[in-house]
């Protein structure tokens, strides 16, 4: 299981929100390239970028952070959300050495975007689902839709899609602890890996997820944890090797 550090972009700085209120952010440092150099030293794997401002605008608005991110380490996975609601995007993003590409609003309300993605970036693509008890909401959050989570995983099972990253808005950023029980339900609900992401905490949630890693967890992503030093990144990297070898 990947431990995925997250950095959140907004107007250019690294923040983090308390569930999804763009009024309601910390700032952690205003050099996205340095920020990313940290995770990098602690042994991450993979990457996980916001464009906040391009979520709620529908367009990308950090791009230059991002790209900048990625010629820092060209080796290194990056997936990106937000604002993404185009394939030129798409295109623009992967030909800036991104790796991934996440797919949020736009999969609940145009489930043929996903495919055609998946078509012509196939590899490359990941659905976002939100989700507040079950249901997917979209909009940065502000809009809670009647669809079930579990139910619309399943429409991307045949495109292709790389994974799915589940995020409990009710916990995310809260340092609520990470809802286990509707991961594994979400990556039971079909074949695609699922990235566990909103309220991971501490050593305790890493544990959690890792035992139940084989129903399909790829990955776990962490954000506000990380930034206030309740979770160490080389710590829970490391329990997630040794446990997948024991």
């Amino acid at each position: 299981m990947l431990i995925i550090p997250a950095i959140d972009l907004k107007d250019g700085a690294c923040v983090r929100l308390k569930q999804g209120v763009m009024d309601d952010s910390t700032v952690y440092g205003d050099d996205p390239v340095q920020m990313a150099a940290r995770w990098v030293a602690a042994g991450t794997r993979r990457l996980h970028l916001v464009d906040l401002n391009g979520a709620f605008d529908g367009k990308p608005i950090n791009g230059d952070a991002v790209t900048a991110i990625a010629r820092a380490y060209p080796d290194l996975p990056i997936q990106i959300g937000g604002g993404i609601r185009n394939l030129d995007t798409i295109e623009h993003y992967i030909t800036a050495g991104v790796q991934y590409l996440i797919i949020g609003t736009k999969a609940v309300k145009e489930p043929s975007f996903v495919t055609a993605a998946c078509k012509a970036f196939p590899g490359h693509i990941i659905v976002g689902l939100d989700a507040k008890e079950g249901l997917v909401a979209t909009d940065g959050w502000a809009e809670v839709s009647d669809i079930k989570a579990t139910e619309l995983a399943k429409r991307f099972e045949q495109d292709g899609v790389e994974s799915i990253v589940y995020t409990d808005i009710a916990r995310d950023g809260m340092m609520q602890g990470v809802n286990v029980e509707q991961t594994v339900a979400m990556a039971q609900a079909s074949s695609i890996p699922v990235i566990a992401s909103g309220g991971i905490t501490n050593m305790e949630d890493i544990k959690a997820l890792q035992a139940m890693a084989s129903e399909g967890i790829l990955g776990a992503i962490t954000g506000r944890a990380i930034y206030e030093g309740t979770l160490d990144v080389a710590e829970a990297q490391r329990y997630c090797d040794q446990a997948s070898n024991s």
